[in-house]
């Protein structure tokens, strides 16, 4: 519903935000590479390098033997099912990844977004422990930078691409937008939903985002701000 644009949030501590923009380009050479592949191959990939709860848990043999059952907790995180699922979780980081990057520094940003990922996975796991299809995509990593976002720069204007009638450009405070996306989230984790989402590896994301904030922020940066 709410789509976001770009943010009226100037970086201050960084002369380039050289992490986010290298985290979507190896996401997009990655992609790359998958869209590459004849169709099969591109499933095996997903097979291979997603993060499967029965394999994680050792419940199922890793499909790579050299891979480690841990490391898809990772991995997965790069990998996406089709050129709609990347651009969008690449927007997201765009908009919202330089100013996390900013407020943490260059490398406690690397470590926080994969970090995110991990919980991400972990919180999708919890509630599939039994689930035998991967998960892929970026979006509980981004999701971790999104509730690091609201934490520290909650009344940011960000604008945004609202589907209301008509798709209309709207700037609007950042705890509005990423307050209703969170909402949604936690409304189809608990009621459920037929679409192939992986619910709750956002909400899990988000959390962590939220809990990595406070500690990771540089000094001198404030909780609430943007006002």
């Amino acid at each position: 519903m709410f789509l976001p644009l770009h943010d009226a949030n100037p970086i201050k501590h960084v002369e380039f935000p050289f992490v986010t923009y290298g985290l979507i380009g190896i996401t997009i050479l990655v992609f790359l590479v998958q869209a590459a592949l004849p169709p099969a191959a591109f499933d095996q990939a997903t097979i291979d390098f997603g993060m499967i709860p029965i394999v994680v848990r050792d419940l199922y043999p890793q499909p790579v033997p050299w891979l480690p059952d841990w490391a898809t907790l990772v991995t997965y995180a790069f990998l996406h099912a089709d050129w709609m699922h990347l651009l969008t979780n690449m927007l997201f980081l765009w908009v919202f990844g330089d100013n996390i990057e900013d407020a943490f520094g260059h490398l406690k940003f690397l470590g926080f977004y994969l970090a995110c990922a991990v919980l991400a996975a972990l919180a999708h796991l919890l509630f599939n422990l039994d689930g035998n299809g991967p998960l892929i995509g970026a979006s509980g990593a981004v999701a971790g930078v999104m509730g690091a976002y609201i934490l520290l720069f909650p009344h940011v204007r960000v604008f945004v691409l609202a589907r209301i009638v008509w798709l209309i450009p709207l700037p609007v405070p950042a705890y509005w937008m990423l307050g209703f996306w969170i909402l949604t989230q936690l409304f189809y984790g608990l009621i459920g939903s037929s679409e192939p989402v992986a619910w709750w590896a956002h909400i899990g994301g988000f959390a962590a985002g939220l809990v990595l904030a406070a500690p990771l922020r540089r000094h001198g940066v404030g909780l609430f701000g943007g006002r």
